[in-house]
């Protein structure tokens, strides 16, 4: 099937709201070709801006969110932060431009706090500026991990309760004191590089989320990777924990 086939058949079902994703795989893609770790990076984003223009010109689903970095990733090499970080505030100095013109809003998630001035400043100003978007809601995760984030929960709603704020908690309320509030959870969480484990993202949007992993290390995941993913996604029934016929 073409990659114009496989576009066509994926139109023709429900499509997800919300496909997050953990993108693995950089490392060993270099080693296996003799590169250095760092080219592994600088290809995985080259993948992520390709598949944001293709998510945003098809308009295939509204929200995509890339796990960049988690809360256990600080435990690398001090060079390869180094050049993930400067990496990453050079693509969104150099994209932010093509971002804004394609209506795509830029969010970051995570503790920011502790990553470069540098690197934060850049973010700052790319949430800043696309702010007014809607083509494409495109979250990066960065210095962010699921029991990081349901800990931020708690953190706010234990100050709501010394403020004299708090109400009866329910899960409802709960979500509304996430970081991750403002995003629908995921329908679809793809995996590349062949582990099949969520590597603490998403624990509590995840709950109902449908899992695909693939062996496809993530410099290596394209267009068509994508499209396989979300049509397999079709194929399963989502029933939430009800009964169907």
């Amino acid at each position: 099937m073409s990659l114009s086939e496989l576009l066509s058949a994926v139109r023709a079902r429900p499509l997800p709201q919300h496909v997050a994703v953990i993108m693995d795989g950089n490392g060993r893609w270099a080693k296996a070709r003799g590169l250095p770790r760092t080219e592994g990076h600088r290809q995985g984003a080259l993948v992520v801006e390709r598949l944001t223009r293709f998510v945003g010109e098809e308009r295939l689903f509204p929200y995509l969110t890339v796990f960049a970095f988690s809360t256990e990733n600080w435990g690398r090499p001090k060079e390869e932060l180094e050049f993930l970080f400067a990496l990453l505030d050079g693509f969104i100095r150099d994209k932010l431009g093509e971002l804004a013109a394609r209506g795509v809003r830029l969010r970051v998630l995570g503790a920011v706090d502790r990553l470069p001035a540098s690197l934060r400043r850049t973010l700052a100003a790319a949430v800043e500026e696309t702010k007014g978007n809607d083509a494409l809601h495109l979250s990066v995760a960065l210095n962010f991990g699921g029991r990081w984030e349901i800990v931020e929960g708690v953190k706010r709603a234990m100050a709501m309760a010394r403020e004299g704020k708090a109400t009866a908690l329910s899960e409802d309320a709960f979500r509304k004191l996430l970081p991750t509030a403002e995003l629908p959870d995921p329908d679809l969480i793809i995996r590349s590089g062949g582990e099949q484990r969520l590597s603490n993202f998403f624990l509590w949007g995840a709950a109902y989320a449908e899992l695909y992993f693939t062996p496809t290390l993530w410099p290596d995941f394209d267009e068509e990777a994508l499209l396989r993913a979300i049509h397999d996604f079709q194929g399963r029934k989502r029933n939430f924990g009800q009964v169907t016929a």
